[in-house]
């Protein structure tokens, strides 16, 4: 069995997916969750893109043990500066340098010969490599460019120091025959292929990142990187998931493995989810709710005889739990501390005292508390702010009937300490809570994108809502989990602000060092 190393981005190209804003917090949260993943490594974002983004990638590499943290740089040395101070203190200090070399980067991007690409690729891996023990460089656009001159740069940059070479499929143009052959050919024709590997990096937007991504391991592919869902640019990026499972499933063929704990999936799947607002599609392969559900009788009753009639992936190979009840009113913190543990938090004592509560509320309220309930308020508590000056939502009543005109009276926290009680109509009953909130706080809101979704079944059920806003130049996601739609839609809408104050404070201190 052939090892391939799995090379997660989800946290930087990941978070490029439009609409998606991740704090450092939040971001360290998903690396320890990919750290109990088994991922090789984890690009923890750009560090010369900005302040914030080096000391998010700072964070990570210092906290992270077991996985290999890396960061994106350009071919010059500010970048690669940038991401060494920002990885020196990891455990294995990494680089991801890139430049594009296909034609029409060459021409309308860089304005480039091959020779001055070349030239450039080996003083970055070379400057690279006198600072980190490992320099991965792609070669971006690659699967448009001559294979020729692929053969050129990988050498080139092999003898500078690079360990690995990225071939990527930058815009998803290439398909499962030709990336094949291409890694075939590069693997034949790369002289000191010995002294690295290939990684294939896929993008979605043909709809054949998974099937290329397999593809090129058939090639030689040593590596594949990919982000968690799937998310990412555009159509986005290979789904490691599928890429690992598929490996699992197929072994017979594929001849090759991954260090993945594939348990580990779905709470992988499930935060990603949570925290970036992007919600994953029912018939999304291996981690979709509908995944393992079968609807026709001819199915259902061919599953029931025996299993691999029509499922040939266990929702327990993933980590998928029964909805069974897990806690209850009556349970105790310790079994709520170990509960947590079990499900990967490990909050802090006020962090974990403020989830019991919520728990305990919760179980007033609603008969049956499962695992994704609990994953929610855990997930939520894990993540959340400590900044005290933020707004806070005290009560919120709607009065709501077909004749009438929605009014929502909202009682609020400001920043400052003092409360304030206010009220607004609207066309609808979430339209009148989010213009009272906007009288309650400085400045007008622009509402961009809005989304509801359930965290488990039946009617008494939590309700997630997600939001995207412009507020004072900024834009930014929030959200917000309650029993109540319109309670969780007022708490995504605070949240969403109160994420720009802490940014604008964050920056403003900066610009005092």
């Amino acid at each position: 069995m052939r090892k391939i190393e799995i090379f997660d981005t989800t946290l930087r190209d990941g978070e490029q997916s439009a609409g998606v804003n991740l704090n450092t917090i939040e971001k360290l949260e998903i690396a320890k969750q990919l750290e109990r993943l088994g991922v090789d490594v984890i690009e923890a974002g750009f560090p010369a893109a900005s302040r914030g983004d080096l000391e998010a990638v700072k964070l990570i590499a210092d906290t992270i043990k077991n996985s290999s943290v890396t960061g994106l740089a350009r071919a010059n040395k500010g970048d690669i500066d940038a991401a060494w101070e920002a990885l020196k203190g990891s455990a294995e200090p990494r680089i991801h340098v890139f430049i594009a070399t296909s034609p029409i980067h060459r021409e309308y991007k860089l304005k480039m010969t091959q020779d001055e690409v070349v030239e450039r690729a080996v003083e970055a891996v070379k400057y690279a490599k006198e600072k980190f023990a490992k320099v991965q460089f792609s070669a971006e656009d690659a699967c448009r460019t001559e294979p020729e001159f692929l053969v050129r740069v990988a050498e080139a940059v092999i003898d500078a120091g690079a360990t690995v070479v990225n071939i990527p499929d930058t815009v998803g143009y290439i398909t499962p025959k030709e990336i094949k052959e291409l890694f075939s050919y590069l693997t034949s024709n790369i002289k000191n292929l010995d002294k690295a590997i290939l990684s294939a990096h896929c993008h979605d937007d043909l709809g054949m990142a998974t099937a290329n991504s397999l593809a090129a391991i058939e090639g030689g592919a040593g590596q594949v990187e990919g982000t968690i869902n799937g998310i990412g640019e555009r159509a986005g990026n290979v789904a490691l998931e599928e890429v690992a499972v598929a490996l699992h499933i197929r072994n017979d063929f594929y001849q090759a493995t991954t260090g993945m704990k594939l348990n580990e999936i779905k709470r992988t799947s499930n935060l990603v989810s949570k925290l970036t607002g992007m919600i994953v599609p029912a018939n999304k392969a291996v981690i979709g709710d509908n995944a393992f559900a079968h609807e026709s009788g001819i199915h259902q009753d061919g599953v029931l005889k025996e299993k691999t009639t029509y499922e040939i992936i266990t929702p327990e190979l993933i980590g998928v739990s029964s909805n069974k009840l897990v806690l209850g009113k009556h349970s105790g913190r310790h079994a709520f501390k170990n509960k947590a543990i079990e499900l990967g938090f490990e909050l802090v004592e006020d962090k974990l005292n403020e989830a019991f509560k919520t728990f305990k509320d919760l179980a007033d309220k609603k008969k049956e508390i499962t695992d994704e309930d609990l994953f929610s308020i855990l997930a939520d508590k894990q993540t959340e702010a400590t900044d005290v000056s933020q707004y806070a939502l005290t009560s919120i009543q709607v009065q709501y009937g077909t004749e009438n005109i929605p009014t929502a009276t909202i009682a609020a926290v400001l920043p400052d300490g003092s409360q304030v009680t206010e009220a607004a109509t609207g066309s609808g009953s979430v339209e009148a809570i989010y213009n009272t909130i906007e009288r309650i706080i400085d400045g007008p809101v622009k509402l961009l994108d809005y989304k509801i979704n359930s965290v488990s079944g039946g009617r008494d059920a939590l309700a997630e809502v997600y939001v995207r806003i412009r507020f004072q130049e900024s834009e930014i996601s929030g959200r917000g989990t309650a029993q109540d739609v319109l309670e969780a839609s007022a708490r995504a809408y605070l949240n969403a602000v109160n994420r720009i104050l802490s940014l604008k404070a964050q920056q403003k201190e900066k610009a005092h060092i």
